[in-house]
């Protein structure tokens, strides 16, 4: 449990209030609405309306106006910015090539295309000129898109990156990390670290904080050894750390020599939480899919795959699959990745429904076509196809960001209370939940009026069953903490007898508080914490802290697959793992780079 509360009290809350001297300072004003703070430079709107956010945004984005010192100078700056009149031309040319150089470099790193493409682009940008705008083709001779100064310039962003989350990582109250092991780039296995971190008024902050090269560090003793030494760079310590979201590889999960285990036994002291660890959150698909597949199946799709790419491109029935497949992985498919690809159910689904085409062209290349003669094969593929729909369908609702932990565990539940009616349905022979493997029997009852045994329910109850066990070992530790997690999500029905010693006071005064309850009906939950007092309700917000630091979702681990499956190609050719970090901290980040202190290092490092 969590409620007890092992750490000092949290500072003052911030005045949520508009400040006017923000204006000349900062160089925003408040917005018509009244809520935050409008950037008159970029024109963004600053949701938390406190001096730490508004500050932080300025000197992440805008310093470059600091030059304007004086109060005069500073009055007339915001006057132009209010008429929308941005100085530009206080840029010098060479700055802003620079700026354009390098807003380049970071389309073609989330594109995921090569370093030399960037000569081509200068080439396309330099044609449209000169037959366009032939007196402004002067402006590309300050741009260098060669692919040496392509590579030094990802890497600078990548830097500019990693210090923006270290210094937000410095007010992190609490935080967790999620291990994703299934990124596979040409022969080599990676392990991607991510941290979610909250900060003093619960502002959310969750990117990627290191990758670590597998073939390098095979132990478990060295994997852990690159996680400590990351999270001491970013000046985090494991008492702050609260949960670990993991893959459920015996590499993670192992009972004495997993990754978990080993931290877990690290975190160990009176100064830690108890560290809250979950796996199966990440790739959902392939949670217990080896025991769902129980024909192996995806292995044989997959070799069908690569036959209709290889001699079945032009058919026109397999153009939807086919453009579905080179929207994931390009024209170049590794073959983990084609397996992860197809355990997906929309993707299972896609193929099931094209299965007599399958079929006819096996016999069209002379492939066997034994498994469609198969009765219990083609039971297991139309089970398959529905077990791993409701699973997809469980894993876009855990795709949702900012629910916080709460809600993601309440759609776990709702699932394990699915798979029990399943249960009950495949013992009585009902298939409504499952379409696929209904529209089998239906087609083999037709081709084999005798046979009154088409299919058998054991062996699906079974499968079931087991799934309904992983499901249980990989989010125990969520039901550990089941009281928190209500607590945080409803604490104003929640029953203070039925809430420990120690947080009830604070409770039944937090119920009585007419006005908090009046936020708490027209705010979300995380403004409604934000506004919490620390200084009245320390152990509430502590709670609340904790809750939200836990991965709410698999969004930022999925954009990170996504764009490894999508650019497999430009991910295999020869890069250091120093590029392989930048280019995924770029393709996840929600930051944005500071523009002006690239600008200015490449000012000092080019005088």
């Amino acid at each position: 449990m969590w409620m007890t509360p092992k750490r000092s009290k949290m500072e003052v809350d911030e005045a949520l209030v508009f400040r006017p001297e923000w204006t000349q300072r900062y160089l925003v004003v408040e917005p018509p609405e009244g809520n935050g703070a409008l950037c008159l430079v970029c024109r963004r709107l600053i949701v938390a309306t406190r001096e730490r956010d508004v500050r932080r945004h300025y000197e992440a984005e805008h310093e470059y106006y600091e030059r304007y010192v004086a109060d005069g100078e500073r009055a007339a700056l915001v006057e132009r910015l209010r008429q929308g009149d941005l100085p530009v031309a206080s840029l010098t040319p060479e700055e802003r090539a620079a700026r354009a150089g390098l807003g380049l470099c970071r389309l073609l790193a989330l594109k995921g295309r090569g370093w030399g493409e960037g000569d081509f682009v200068y080439q396309c940008m330099e044609v449209l000129l000169r037959e366009v705008l032939p007196e402004h083709v002067s402006v590309l001779q300050g741009i260098d898109l060669s692919p040496e100064i392509t590579r030094q310039r990802i890497l600078s962003i990548d830097e500019n990156l990693r210090s923006q989350l270290f210094n937000r990582a410095r007010d992190f109250k609490a935080y967790s990390l999620a291990l994703d092991d299934q990124a596979f780039v040409a022969y080599e296995n990676y392990l991607l670290v991510f941290i979610r971190g909250v900060g003093p008024e619960l502002e959310v902050q969750e990117d990627l904080l290191t990758i670590i090269n597998l073939t390098h560090h095979f132990s478990v003793g060295a994997l852990m050894s690159a996680i400590l030494e990351a999270l001491q760079t970013a000046g985090l310590s494991l008492q702050r750390m609260v949960g670990l979201t993991t893959t459920h590889t015996l590499r993670m999960i192992g009972e004495n020599s997993g990754l978990v285990s080993y931290m877990r036994e690290k975190a160990v002291s009176p100064n830690c939480w108890n560290v809250i660890h979950y796996s199966g959150f990440l790739h959902l698909e392939l949670l217990s899919s080896y025991d769902v597949d129980v024909n192996q199946i995806v292995n044989t799709i997959s070799e069908w795959i690569v036959l209709i790419k290889t001699r079945g491109v032009r058919r026109p029935e397999f153009q939807t699959l086919l453009t579905e497949s080179e929207s994931e992985h390009g024209e170049r498919v590794n073959g983990r990745c084609l397996n992860n690809w197809l355990r997906r159910g929309k993707t299972l689904k896609l193929i099931f429904s094209l299965r007599k085409e399958l079929e006819a062209f096996l016999v069209s290349v002379g492939a066997t076509t034994v498994h469609f003669s198969d009765k219990q094969w083609l039971c297991d593929f139309g089970f398959l196809v529905d077990i791993m729909e409701h699973l997809r369908e469980l894993s876009e609702e855990l795709g949702v960001s900012k629910v916080f932990a709460a809600a993601a565990f309440d759609h776990i539940c709702t699932f394990e209370v699915k798979l029990n009616l399943f249960q009950r349905h495949i013992e009585e022979k009902n298939l409504t939940d499952f379409p696929a493997l209904r529209e089998v029997v239906d087609e083999l009852k037709q081709q084999n009026k005798e046979d009154q045994k088409i299919f058998d329910p054991d062996r699906y109850q079974m499968v079931i069953c087991r799934l309904q066990k992983e499901f249980e070992r990989h989010f125990k530790d969520l039901r550990f903490i089941k009281k928190d997690l209500e607590l945080f999500s409803n604490p104003f029905n929640f029953k203070p007898e039925y809430a420990p010693i120690s947080v009830r006071v604070e409770l039944t005064k937090l119920q009585a508080n007419t006005n908090l309850w009046n936020e708490y009906r027209i705010k979300d939950l995380g403004q409604f914490y934000a506004g919490l007092s620390a200084e009245s309700y320390p152990i509430i917000k502590g709670v609340a802290c904790k809750v939200a630091s836990l991965f709410d979702s698999n969004q930022i681990c999925e954009k990170a697959f996504s764009y490894l499956t999508r650019n497999q190609h430009t991910l295999s050719q020869p890069l250091t793992d120093e590029h392989l970090q930048a280019l995924f901290r770029v393709a996840t980040t929600e930051m944005e780079p500071g523009w002006d202190d690239l600008v200015r290092e490449r000012n000092e490092s080019n005088p």
